[in-house]
């Protein structure tokens, strides 16, 4: 028998966890100034492997996620009424320029062109708030 005859399959499910594990740690920790170091850490796999497998699970590498997260995030906070520049810091980013780059790049507009939009729409859920349900929802509450 060979060594790796005997030696028991490593159990997919123990690598799952530890990449969830690290997932949670971005989740949580996207805010603070966080790398691939950290996070690799975080799941004790090194960093290449590390990448190989979250990206395998998730589609994307830890730091395209860390990405979406940060701007999913800021997106939320720039609906509260919050400034640009203070949604750009609270969420990690170091530059407000690179952060307006990325915001457009994922969500399809600038941040004070997304609150806009966001301040447009609510306006007018206020003034006809009917329009904005689906109609077949409407019409099987008798709305229509």
């Amino acid at each position: 028998m060979t060594e790796k005859e005997t030696t028991p399959a490593y159990p997919k499910v123990y690598l799952y966890k530890r990449i969830v594990q690290a997932k949670l740690f971005i989740d949580a920790n996207y805010h603070l100034t966080i790398d691939l170091d950290n996070i690799s850490d975080e799941a004790c796999f090194s960093k290449f492997h590390f990448i190989r497998l979250f990206k395998k699970t998730y589609g994307k590498t830890p730091h395209q996620y860390l990405t979406v997260v940060r701007i999913e995030k800021a997106a939320r906070l720039l609906q509260t009424g919050q400034n640009v520049s203070g949604v750009c810091y609270a969420v990690g980013f170091d530059s407000v320029s690179s952060f307006s780059g990325l915001f457009k790049r994922i969500v399809g507009q600038s941040p004070s062109a997304y609150v806009a939009t966001y301040q447009q729409t609510r306006n007018q859920i206020t003034v006809m708030p009917l329009a904005f349900v689906p109609g077949c929802f409407a019409f099987q509450h008798g709305w229509t």
